[in-house]
């Protein structure tokens, strides 16, 4: 159900095996792989060092982001996704598509419309979605985020720790009741979204409820 896989850079500030690594065990399976790269575990060294190793691999396919505050050491501030994607854009020897994020609601920084596309933050409701959509002069793909909710447990923690991201109380309370409504909820924007038009795709991250997902987004064809 997805024509393209997104690779994680330890992701919640934790150790995992490198993202490049991995694209390229995605690539060898048939898939098509973004690897995500933060600026928080890198100086310009290390990420020139990057570059050379997707270069090498045959991973051409980035999505540049801060990072989240890491759980061990301290985060670098020798690096900004801004200096990522002019580097990755003037790296000579092979042509890379770099992505950047966006919050819906907010004005979308100038030097991000330097970016090849862009991943939106996820969201609950389509209409602040396509009124933000509508204010932002952008001429790259733009792709929604949605996240299914997997569980009420998952809901508050989220509502609670991270403040980009506002969960709706009713979809809070009905979790409690129906572990299922935050699937169904994620399914409906999904069609709601591409029935807009208004953005190239979805960014979907489904959690544990993934089978779910794709037998229902099945079911819609």
């Amino acid at each position: 159900m997805a024509d393209t896989f997104l690779v994680p850079d330890n992701h919640l500030g934790r150790a995992t095996v490198s993202s490049i690594a991995v694209a390229r065990e995605v690539a060898a399976l048939g898939g098509t792989a973004v690897a995500c790269v933060n600026s928080r575990d890198r100086n310009l060294l290390g990420f020139r060092r990057d570059l050379l190793t997707a270069a090498a691999y045959g991973v051409d396919r980035f999505l540049f982001v801060r990072g989240d505050a890491p759980s061990v050491g301290e985060r670098s501030t020798d690096l900004t996704v801004r200096r990522m994607i002019d580097e990755a854009h003037a790296y000579e020897e092979r042509t890379f598509t770099v992505g950047a994020t966006a919050r819906a609601g907010v004005p979308l920084p100038s030097w991000k419309k330097s970016a090849d596309y862009l991943l939106t933050q996820a969201s609950f409701e389509v209409e602040p979605l396509l009124a933000w959509r509508e204010t932002v002069d952008y001429e790259g793909r733009i792709f929604a985020g949605v996240l299914v909710m997997a569980s009420a447990a998952m809901a508050r923690t989220i509502a609670a720790q991270v403040a980009e991201i506002s969960v709706p109380e009713e979809l809070i309370a009905s979790l409690d009741s129906d572990r299922d409504v935050g699937v169904d909820r994620a399914i409906e924007l999904i069609g709601e979204i591409r029935d807009s038009g208004a953005f190239d795709g979805v960014h979907l991250v489904p959690v544990g409820r993934y089978a779910d997902v794709a037998t229902r987004l099945r079911a819609r064809r």
